[in-house]
């Protein structure tokens, strides 16, 4: 019998060794776009004059937050913009907050960059822009806000343990101060009101300070004007248009404020 099964076992086909799949280490791009964005394919939009830089979550200073704090570190915004004012093709930057404010230091040396730069700079507040967020909203050469948006404005903290409690009063003074000084210089604000809005009694819990909104914010002179992207993106494309123009061109005029039409610039205000 064994020898009639191995003769009969002859004349079958030699079956194939079974199919590895190899493992996929890594997903395509159109599965991870899925997976990230819920969506089969993105718009690719085409070579911007314009560059979008993003200010979310909590500005990170000198040290590093937990893993699950949404953070904007100034390590990566500081080289964006020395690359943005560096790269010819970039005409115009628009900086657009969803933060709740974090290091003072590292705010404001994101805001001094900010308005260091000779390309046009337009901001834009979406959702919020709380503390330390308050001066880079008011650091580009026009500002915006959502209708929705937030503002709070209090004065400057310190957690932690305090060892010499006059010299860190007089030192949190000193920086406050700094902080004040840059949003009156580079906003319609005046000193006064902004340091009534900060102060202000009763507005927050256990704290002093205040929290206004984008019409409040345009009507004490904080922000230049209610708008969203569009009205940015127009305001930063005429801006664009202003620099382009030659020096010797006196029929270029400023935006229209309302109903009227600011004069030409004369050259030497170039």
């Amino acid at each position: 019998m064994d020898a009639l099964e191995g003769w009969l076992r002859q004349d079958e086909p030699p079956q194939a060794p079974p199919l590895e799949v190899p493992l996929i280490k890594e997903a395509p791009p159109a599965i991870q776009t899925i997976q990230q964005l819920g969506t089969a394919s993105i718009p690719s939009p085409g070579e911007s004059n314009i560059y979008c830089l993003n200010i979310i979550g909590q500005i990170e200073g000198h040290i590093v937050l937990p893993p699950q704090n949404k953070t904007t570190k100034y390590e990566h915004i500081i080289p964006q913009l020395v690359a943005a004012e560096q790269n010819p093709k970039i005409e115009g930057i628009l900086i657009m907050l969803n933060t709740v404010g974090g290091d003072v230091e590292a705010g404001l040396a994101i805001a001094e960059m900010i308005s260091s730069l000779t390309k046009p700079t337009v901001t834009l507040v979406l959702g919020g822009g709380h503390s330390i967020g308050v001066p880079i909203a008011t650091s580009g050469q026009a500002s915006f806000i959502a209708e929705t948006a937030t503002m709070t404005i209090h004065p400057i903290r310190l957690t932690g343990l305090v060892i010499g409690v006059p010299q860190t009063f007089e030192y949190l003074d000193k920086m406050q101060e700094r902080v004040v000084r840059f949003v009156v210089a580079h906003s319609k604000i005046s000193d006064q009101t902004f340091k009534e809005l900060m102060f202000k009694t009763g507005e927050l819990t256990r704290d002093i300070g205040t929290t206004i909104i984008g019409p409040e914010a345009v009507k004490h002179g904080l922000i230049d004007e209610i708008g969203g992207l569009g009205q940015a993106l127009k305001r930063l494309n005429e801006f664009i248009e202003l620099r382009r123009a030659p020096l010797g061109d006196q029929s270029v005029a400023l935006p229209t404020l309302g109903n009227e039409t600011m004069p030409p610039i004369p050259p030497t205000l170039r």
